[in-house]
């Protein structure tokens, strides 16, 4: 039987890997993926942490299983060679270049959003390498709030647009996500996306939970109700079991023979 997954993409922190259960990524779901991956499939970790983050918690959490490729901070794409991931030159260098130039028209208007930030909220704000602006709210429902500001003054700004992760916010380029990452990974392998199967639970999974990138979707039972209403409107699987324990069930849902 001709396997109908080609290309894997799960999101990592609360759907892969939940850090206090032991082992943090469960080992029934590493020998799914590594006999998908021996009969030919292809799997992406698709987050927003970068590499050095999300390589030292893969060699703490003991994984047995490699992922082929990497989506980092929901934009930057690596191949995996030999020992190594090694970066896709023609496209990371392509999102930076726009990120810059996108950047280079948020930095007059900072000040003022900064300043109207802290007037309002106790937050912590910082820049870091891939967004002149970071923030980390003290709860979700600051972040709501901060959210809702963020997002109307990206209007201001073509393409400007704000990835949400639970309390955690930073400005990105919308035309570089987790969706678009995982669509160019797929067409230079030449897998349509009625063969990929892709599982998230927080908002900036959502790029990637689209119909457009991926005909299997798939959420938690932890997921975030955004995450979960868009899976269901695409007519994706909702697991009752946490973490990585429903990102097996998912696969193994879809893996099943159904009957038209």
């Amino acid at each position: 039987m001709t396997l109908p997954i080609k290309l894997i993409s799960t999101d990592f922190d609360g759907t892969l890997f939940a850090e206090f259960e032991s082992p943090p990524i469960p080992r029934h779901l590493q020998q799914l993926i590594a006999r998908l991956q021996a009969e030919g499939a292809k799997w992406v970790i698709n987050t927003g942490r970068e590499m050095s983050s999300l390589m030292e918690t893969l060699a703490r959490a003991n994984i047995s299983v490699e992922p082929d490729h990497l989506v980092l901070v929901e934009r930057e794409i690596h191949l995996h060679r030999e020992s190594q991931y090694v970066g896709l030159e023609e496209w990371n260098a392509a999102c930076t270049r726009t990120h810059a130039a996108l950047f280079a028209q948020v930095q007059p208007a900072l000040p003022r959003v900064i300043s109207w930030l802290n007037d309002h909220f106790h937050a912590s704000i910082y820049e870091d390498a891939y967004s002149p602006l970071c923030l980390i709210a003290k709860d979700n429902q600051q972040m709501d709030a901060i959210d809702a500001y963020l997002q109307a003054f990206c209007q201001t700004i073509p393409d400007l647009t704000v990835v949400r992760n639970d309390v955690y916010a930073r400005f990105s380029h919308r035309a570089y996500n987790k969706g678009s990452a995982l669509g160019e990974i797929a067409r230079r392998l030449g897998i349509g996306c009625g063969q990929v199967f892709a599982v998230g639970d927080h908002l900036n999974d959502l790029p990637m939970l689209s119909r457009r990138y991926a005909a299997f979707l798939a959420a938690p039972a932890n997921a975030v109700a955004p995450v979960k209403e868009a899976v269901r409107l695409g007519g994706g699987y909702l697991s009752s079991r946490l973490h990585g324990h429903g990102v097996a069930d998912a696969i193994k849902y879809y893996l099943e023979p159904r009957v038209c």
